[in-house]
């Protein structure tokens, strides 16, 4: 028994105890001026991991100096490395006596470091952070110094055309995992000098990079401020997504509404520093929050502003009403139904009665069987394959539902509701909206099957005073409807024409002017 456990310790521990005591007992803090030292305990730290590659090369007169060369294999740009350092070091600057005055370090990135990015390294956590990130590190036997150079690459999805928030007329770029790239199409929309731009990272193991985009003199320097202290605040291992973050810094934490906006598409966020908003993009992931986000922001879509008004009026419109079947038709039928019959017109009320005469459960049974079935066959869809996903959730659901009726368990009328239901709420332009009206449909359901159309009006009041008290980093989530604001209510559940939209939201941007223009004349226009 005893020879397993031994067994056992020595497959788990794959740093020997001889090499983690000497890790433990070295000063892990600043490099050191021996070469073969530094090499070793970068080596021990990191396990003798086998994609860590180590290049140990001589340079100068003689090959007189020695220097080292670490990268990690898959992140780093090796053709590069052997071209411009190795290869410039190792031939060019083989009898060079510059390499061996006291100015070694700086006339090797002045004259022998033909790469466009270099750092001066000194610490032993920023060459771990620098080497595991695509880096490669740069070091000179007999100088405590050393150097970061900038040699990622690695590959990746590249900018694809939305999947999430897809358009019909509109740009077709979308985010990608690239962070340095998503940066890019933001920089390429917005060519502004006051586009500014703060990184840092997140997770004291994954140290994901993470980018705060904000346009200084339009974004309010409060909202921007209060960002900069929720981020310090986190303290985790790893952030793997945006949404890891998003959790952190949001307001509400148990809310069904969400109050961190995320998209995938470079132009929205573009159209949200242009507002006054902030900008925080996540390394690893396409898509990026915006803040601070209010209600009838999840409502707008891109699309709204490359339309005629009349068009993108309607449709927004829509939205809104679709929303309101989607979290309120389930649970008015079943009010009506149960409670309220004196409101159906004779008529409809005998061929309702005829349908459920066979039906064994009351309304709000059938409603909850028919809304989960449904919705388990939306998730199954969506984790599908793609071929496949669509066809079986259309083929599903017209199966089961047809199949429920004539066995006599739903009715006719119940099927037709939870269909307009579940059509609705695909309209939503985001996800997370439409998430929250699904949560509250069952809620909803519920209250109705108790207390009627009473006990819903009641619900919708106590749902408006949530909405009412809840907050987007200081910004009320209702404005501009509450506090109203008369020039908000022009790009709000309507769309008016752009050259009417002189002012940025009055809570979000501290500059409140977006543009000067004034509506050519009639008499001008028939000239």
């Amino acid at each position: 028994m005893s020879f397993f456990k031994n067994k056992h310790n020595i497959v788990l521990n794959p740093l020997s105890p001889t090499a983690s005591m000497k890790v433990e007992s070295k000063d892990m803090t600043f490099l050191y001026s021996n070469l073969k030292e530094n090499l070793q305990l970068i080596k021990d730290s990191l396990g003798e991991s086998t994609d860590i590659i180590f290049r140990e090369l001589k340079f100068g007169p003689g090959g007189a100096i020695s220097a080292g060369i670490i990268y990690t294999d898959g992140l780093s740009d090796t053709s590069s490395l052997q071209n411009f350092i190795m290869e410039t070091l190792m031939l060019d600057f083989k009898n060079n006596e510059l390499n061996t005055n006291p100015n070694l370090m700086n006339n090797l990135k002045d004259f022998a470091m033909t790469v466009g990015e270099i750092k001066d390294l000194t610490r032993f956590e920023d060459l771990f952070t620098a080497l595991l990130s695509g880096d490669a590190i740069f070091l000179v036997d007999g100088y405590s110094t050393g150097f970061i150079i900038g040699n990622k690459h690695w590959i990746e999805r590249g900018v694809t055309e939305p999947s999430a928030q897809s358009v019909i007329r509109g740009p077709r770029e979308a985010f990608s995992e690239n962070l340095r790239v998503n940066t890019a199409l933001i920089r390429r929309i917005i060519k502004d000098k006051n586009l500014w731009m703060e990184s840092s990272e997140v997770g004291k193991r994954t140290k994901t990079n993470i980018a705060i985009m904000y346009i200084n003199g339009v974004a309010d320097e409060k909202v921007i401020q209060e960002l900069r202290q929720r981020l310090k605040r986190i303290d985790i291992d790893g952030i793997l997504e945006s949404a890891n973050i998003e959790e952190f810094i949001q307001d509400s934490q148990y809310s069904p509404f969400p109050t961190v906006y995320n998209t995938e598409r470079p132009d929205i966020v573009s159209a949200a520093l242009l507002e006054g908003r902030v900008a925080l993009l996540v390394d690893g992931t396409p898509f990026a929050l915006i803040i601070p986000a209010l209600f009838v922001q999840f409502f707008q879509s891109s699309e709204d502003y490359y339309q005629r008004t009349i068009m993108a009026s309607f449709i927004r419109s829509l939205r809104f009403v679709s929303f309101g079947i989607s979290m309120l038709a389930p649970s008015f039928y079943i009010a009506v139904i149960t409670f309220h019959h004196e409101i159906i017109p004779p008529d409809l009320l005998i061929s309702l009665a005829a349908q459920r005469e066979g039906v064994p459960f009351p309304a709000f049974i059938e409603a909850v069987i028919m809304e989960l079935t449904f919705e388990i066959l939306r998730e199954a869809g969506l984790r599908m394959p793609r071929v496949i996903g669509s066809a079986m959730s259309i083929v599903g659901a017209f199966v089961i539902g047809t199949a429920a009726v004539e066995a006599g368990i739903i009715s006719a009328a119940m099927v037709i509701v939870v269909s307009i239901t579940a059509i609705s709420s695909f309209v939503s332009p985001t996800y997370d909206i439409a998430v929250a009206g699904r949560i509250l449909r069952f809620l909803f359901m519920i209250i109705a099957s108790a207390f009627g159309l009473y006990g819903i009006l009641i619900a919708l009041i106590a749902l408006l005073l949530h909405l009412s008290s809840l907050k987007s980093f200081g910004v009320p989530y209702m404005s501009p409807l509450g506090p109203f604001s008369a020039s908000g209510q022009k790009d709000t559940f309507v769309r008016l024409p752009i050259w009417k939209m002189l002012f940025r939201p009055s809570l979000i941007s501290k500059n409140k002017r977006r543009q000067n223009y004034s509506k050519p004349s009639r008499e001008s226009r028939g000239k």
